[in-house]
């Protein structure tokens, strides 16, 4: 499938069983009610996906269910990042094996690179793939960016077509967006700036938000492509509930106690995440009244 980095694109959750085993029927139903809300594409794996507590075998599998569930209805975007240059090779090649259309690749997370290095990490993974390649920052939990000088010097290979940025940072974000071109994408994954980045120019959100109220998500979207900048912002701001409810526990608890409680597959987050205390969800719960339920 031909992909086009642009639109609400969810990065899905992870269901899990109440035995933290992947739970495929689970997952099944997500990308299904994903795809019937009006998303773009299935971002799997990534930060709220809970790669970093997932074996490769489990990565595949994740894959392979979304892949096969989605039908081409819409591209299914994997995370491959890993702090291995090679590993993320390797994993790329069986990615393409499972029928990924694109791949997604954080910065080398922990051990801090320079920007000689992270160019050069990204720059070797683009050329051992045919795959679609967007990369990925957060800062917060990587404790590495790619400055705005790295990121239009890897905008220069011809499969690198984006960037998800979810450092939180407007200006730097703006100036992102004045690299944007039709064949490199700019994408916020911070939720509570998805209105800003389209009035901005920029292509989109991968927004995590979207699997507990895809509705919400979608109208702002839908809002600003209609015109309706007010309905868009409306919506906007419906979703400050949600995200400030994010500190209430570790990620993706809250997220995934979210889904859960507005009627989508969820499950517990893999351990050593733990279920929100009794206080917590009593304020979740509070905080989500505003949300129609999913199902």
């Amino acid at each position: 499938m031909s992909v086009t980095f642009k639109g609400i694109v969810p990065a899905l959750i992870t269901p899990m069983t109440a035995g933290e085993e992947i739970d495929e029927a689970g997952l099944r139903t997500l990308v299904d009610r994903l795809i019937d809300a009006g998303v773009h594409a299935l971002f799997v794996l990534g930060t709220n996906g809970e790669f970093i507590a997932l074996s490769e075998a489990e990565k595949l599998r994740v894959a392979r269910i979304a892949v096969d569930q989605a039908r081409s209805r819409v591209p299914v975007i994997a995370g491959t990042g890993a702090y291995a240059t090679r590993d993320v090779i390797a994993l790329n090649q069986k990615m393409q094996d499972a029928g990924v259309d694109a791949v997604s690749v954080i910065t080398p997370y922990f051990n801090g690179a320079s920007q000689q290095e992270l160019y050069t990490h990204y720059e070797r993974i683009a050329r051992a793939t045919s795959l679609p390649v967007m990369l990925y920052t957060i800062p917060a939990k990587a404790g590495v960016t790619l400055t705005v000088d790295t990121v239009r010097r890897l905008a220069e290979i011809p499969n690198i077509r984006g960037i998800k940025d979810s450092g939180g940072d407007f200006d730097r974000l703006l100036q992102l967006i004045n690299l944007r071109r039709d064949d490199f994408a700019v994408f916020t994954g911070t939720d509570s700036m998805i209105l800003w980045t389209l009035i901005a120019g920029g292509d989109g959100a991968v927004a995590a938000t979207t699997n507990a109220v895809p509705g919400v998500v979608m109208s702002i979207w839908n809002s600003f492509q209609a015109g309706d900048v007010d309905a868009a912002r409306r919506a906007q701001e419906s979703l400050r509930a949600l995200r400030d409810a994010f500190a209430l526990g570790t990620m993706p608890v809250v997220l995934k106690t979210a889904a859960a409680l507005l009627g989508m597959p969820a499950g517990p987050a893999r351990s050593p995440a733990q279920p929100l205390d009794a206080g917590a969800r009593e304020r979740l719960i509070k905080a989500l009244e505003i949300y129609p339920r999913v199902a």
